[in-house]
């Protein structure tokens, strides 16, 4: 990796500045319902703190309170969270700027130091340089470790990177081996799996990694656009209509380069979207009025036949509406699959993360990405801001 990494700076008796992505769900009493983001900064931290730094300093954003305090955003819970997590005394502090900041963190005794929400400040979002340097002031070394921040220039991403020699955190470099494996030099066969609602989200991620892989398999609501511009039937199934040019023009690319697009050739098909829905399967034409939610049986076995030789797998979008369990099936059935072969398993972040989370296949996959923007323009050939702005080894 061209970039510092935790490994190459002196941590000992060093105050850290870390930038974590602590954007957690919340019910509605204020308690998280999925700690998987705190879990994931854990071994830095630890790693940090065993190679003798004299404090943590970190700071994170929640939701969006659009630059004002909003008190359902605040990460009061995750500092109590993150000290049952650590075993050990988390100060939490009520801002992240301001001249009572830095002294509170110099007279505290605990280890672990938590801001209060960057987001709270709409210098954050703004990149402003004098935000930027007041961060910075808060520790010695800077360590990214928010993967799902790294595609937003925001001030604690890359503006205190300005004014502090910066690394990657083992959660940043892990994601970057993993997805910049899959990019530049992936074992082959190479099967990328695209599902989710809309093709314009996945236009980048296909016209990247078309020429790199030997198939791409299509799932999801997007899957009805292409259908579509192949000439099929598809009810009331999502319709892209203002993209069915670019889905036939991705269709002719692939033949070109004698790369297989798959496509769903049976669906699960409903009158209504609800959960107790009468469900149905049809072929790959589907009736007026029906819409459909999930790829059928035909539909799996025809998608797992392509992957079982697989060497690497990326995956970002499910194959339908998984969180109903009615419409479930076919997300549930990949996941299982790829969980039982022997390949690198790569799963884009958001929705196909809380899906495998859903079905506790995660200690089935090789990586799980903990950003869902920001993997997918990784897969598309971007360069991150909070990766790029970090310093060169």
């Amino acid at each position: 990796m061209a970039k510092l990494t935790l490994k190459d700076i002196d941590l000992k008796d060093k105050t850290v500045l870390m930038r974590a992505d602590f954007n957690v769900p919340q019910d509605a009493e204020l308690k998280i319902t999925d700690d998987t983001r705190i879990r994931a900064t854990l071994p830095t931290l630890k790693y940090i703190l065993d190679h003798g730094a004299s404090k943590v300093v970190l700071m994170s954003h929640l939701g969006r309170p659009d630059g004002k305090p909003v008190a359902k955003y605040s990460l009061k819970q995750v500092a109590v969270r993150l000290k049952e997590l650590m075993g050990q005394d988390v100060l939490f502090l009520d801002d992240c700027a301001g001249p009572q900041i830095k002294p509170a963190i110099q007279k505290a005794s605990e280890k672990l130091v938590l801001l209060e929400n960057l987001r709270f400040h709409s210098e954050e979002e703004e990149n402003d340089p004098e935000f930027a340097r007041q961060l910075a002031s808060l520790g010695e070394v800077f360590v990214n470790d928010a993967f799902g921040t790294a595609h937003r220039a925001h001030a604690s991403t890359e503006g205190v990177t300005h004014f502090l020699k910066s690394a990657a955190g083992l959660l940043l470099e892990k994601e970057i081996k993993y997805l910049g494996d899959a990019v530049k030099d992936p074992q082959k066969p190479f099967v990328v799996i695209l599902g989710g609602a809309k093709v314009s989200d996945k236009i980048g991620v296909i016209e990247n990694l078309l020429p790199k892989c030997d198939a791409i398999i299509v799932g999801g609501g997007m899957a009805y656009t292409f259908l579509k511009a192949q000439g099929k039937q598809i009810g009331n199934s999502k319709l892209e209509k203002d993209k069915l040019d670019l889905a036939k023009s991705i269709l002719g690319k692939a033949a070109q380069l004698k790369k297989e697009i798959l496509l769903p050739v049976d669906n699960l098909v409903v009158d209504a979207i609800q959960a107790d829905a009468k469900t149905e399967i049809v072929g790959d034409n589907i009736p007026d009025g029906k819409i459909a939610v999930d790829i059928g049986p035909k539909t799996l076995k025809f998608f797992e036949d392509t992957l079982k030789t697989a060497k690497t797998i990326v995956w970002n979008g499910p194959m339908g509406i998984f969180e109903m369990d009615a419409f479930s099936k076919g997300t549930r059935g990949l996941a299982e699959f790829i969980g039982g072969l022997d390949c690198v398993s790569i799963i884009g972040g958001g929705d196909t993360a809380a899906a495998v989370a859903k079905f506790k296949l995660e200690d089935k996959m090789s990586h799980i990405s903990t950003g869902g923007g920001a993997s997918l323009e990784f897969l598309e050939g971007k360069d991150l801001p909070g990766i790029a702005a970090l310093t060169e080894k």
